[in-house]
């Protein structure tokens, strides 16, 4: 009888270390399936979010910053001027294609109007550099570009200001159209450079007004009743 149990608890203790191996062979298993699984699904989504952000209507905002770069490059009139044009239509066409491929997403959203202000940044301070207008016509240029920018560091820091959306308005659009032309007014009439520029002055300023209320219309309806 002794040793029938001795026997016997032999047995359980044999069955009993092979299960716990067994159990924790399927555990590591199991471990494994769900790691690969994961990190497919990394590869996966970072495969997405790059082919979504290469978008065409994305690449063609992009290549306005490559336009920028031209720009300090070349001196001709006749080739700066090529540049302004083409930047122009890339503007136009990046969202039209965006609207009609219904494309449009909120990485195009933000790179269009950086793409925009990179250009006429580097552009208009091209100009400078070069004497062909004065200090206070390059802030005037850019002051819907500076309110701009601060209004979207103020509305992150803030945190009721934090759910409004940055939205292209119609003044802001003619603001746009107003800086191309006189970019290439620069070049070829210069003697419009002034009255160019004081009109770009009041659009500006009737553009800042315009986005302040429109950024708190957007807080007040995002704010919780």
């Amino acid at each position: 009888m002794r040793r029938r149990g001795k026997r016997s608890r032999r047995l359980m203790r044999g069955r009993g270390k092979r299960s716990g191996r067994l159990m924790r062979g399927s555990e590591h298993s199991n471990a494994r399936s769900r790691a690969g699984s994961h990190s497919h699904a990394v590869v996966l989504f970072g495969h997405m979010g790059r082919r979504a952000l290469f978008n065409l209507p994305n690449t063609m905002s992009l290549s306005r910053v490559v336009l920028a770069l031209a720009f300090v490059l070349v001196s001709e009139p006749w080739d700066r001027i090529a540049l302004i044009a083409v930047a122009g239509l890339t503007d136009f066409m990046d969202g039209w294609l965006a609207r009609h491929r219904k494309s449009e997403s909120t990485a195009g959203a933000l790179l269009d109007p950086i793409a925009d202000r990179i250009f006429v940044f580097v552009a208009i301070s091209t100009y400078l550099v070069e004497d062909k207008l004065t200090t206070a016509q390059y802030f005037v240029f850019l002051t819907r570009d500076l309110a701009t920018a601060v209004g979207f560091l103020v509305a992150k820091i803030i945190p009721t200001l934090r759910p409004a959306v940055f939205r292209a308005r119609m003044l802001g659009k003619i603001v746009t159209v107003l800086q191309m032309i006189a970019l290439v007014a620069i070049i070829l009439v210069p003697e419009l450079t002034g009255n160019l520029i004081l009109a770009i002055g009041l659009v500006s300023a009737a553009s800042i007004v315009d986005y302040t209320i429109a950024l708190w219309r957007g807080r007040a309806r995002s704010s919780p009743a």
